[in-house]
């Protein structure tokens, strides 16, 4: 099932973080339980939903995402795929909720939800290029308001007749893709951002694409991108990917990632 969002709108907001006072001692806690990749903290009575803890395993440090929060436990998914984190290790609360460097310099990467790049290219890191635009963008955030949004006017040429002709679909709406296995939802998705770098290049305007892989193959992505590279589209695109061997935490933060990325070239006026 693939989830499709053009975005229209023009919103924006900044990190969220949490001050602890010197006196509250709240924010430390020990790790009771470990399975699964996930972690059972007690202790840490002032962290807050989505918050980031960081596990201390005798010098080794490992990161989680707190979701459930009980009266004096919480549970948090780990973002590592680490076996040496251990019942009895100290964990603190950052302070600090989950989010990404968003910006053009991710164009033509492939990277994970925290912004790491997976596609054995250099570092990622924002461009030389002064006028380049570059943002931390929570992973979680509101969403914009009524008021806020732009009407869908502007028609999204997917290059396939039948849904352009039948199904038009208008920048900033969202389409869902829905159907059983091996029947081409993948080729749809991805044929519709091939289609966008040319129109782009028709019409001289910029149109950039966020695919979000979430528990597929390794191969099959690699497939995606060789795809998008042989015709041209992938320096327009950009790749979320959590495949099957990631932790389930990425793979839970991998549309949010996609859709921080694609809501930074929205804020910037682009499509």
């Amino acid at each position: 099932m693939f989830f499709i969002a053009f975005l229209s709108v023009d919103n924006s907001d900044s990190a969220y973080t949490f001050d602890y006072s010197a006196e509250n001692n709240n924010f430390t806690g020990s790790v009771i339980s470990v399975a699964d990749g996930v972690v059972r903290v007690d202790g840490l009575s002032s962290v807050k939903s989505g918050e980031l803890i960081e596990i201390d395993n005798e010098g080794t440090l490992t990161n989680g995402i707190v979701l459930n929060l009980e009266p004096d436990q919480v549970c948090a998914l780990l973002l590592d795929i680490d076996t040496r984190v251990r019942v009895g290790n100290s964990a603190k609360a950052l302070g600090v909720q989950c989010g990404l460097q968003v910006g053009y310099h991710l164009l033509g990467r492939v990277i994970d939800p925290l912004g790491n790049p997976l596609d054995a290219q250099s570092d990622i890191s924002p461009l030389d290029d002064d006028s380049t635009v570059t943002a931390w963008y929570l992973l979680e955030r509101d969403a914009p308001g009524i008021i806020d949004r732009k009407p869908v006017d502007t028609p999204v040429e997917t290059g396939l007749k039948v849904v352009d002709a039948l199904f038009p679909i208008g920048r900033g709406q969202r389409e869902l893709i829905v159907g059983d296995r091996q029947t081409g939802k993948t080729s749809i998705a991805v044929d519709a951002i091939i289609n966008q770098c040319r129109v782009a290049d028709l019409k001289d305007e910029a149109v950039y694409c966020v695919y979000v892989c979430v528990g597929q193959k390794l191969s099959s992505l690699v497939r995606i991108v060789e795809t998008l590279k042989r015709e041209g589209a992938m320096d327009r695109s950009v790749i979320v990917a959590a495949n099957a061997s990631s932790p389930a935490a990425l793979q839970y933060l991998a549309p949010y990632a996609g859709c921080s990325v694609g809501e930074f070239f929205r804020d910037q006026g682009d499509h």
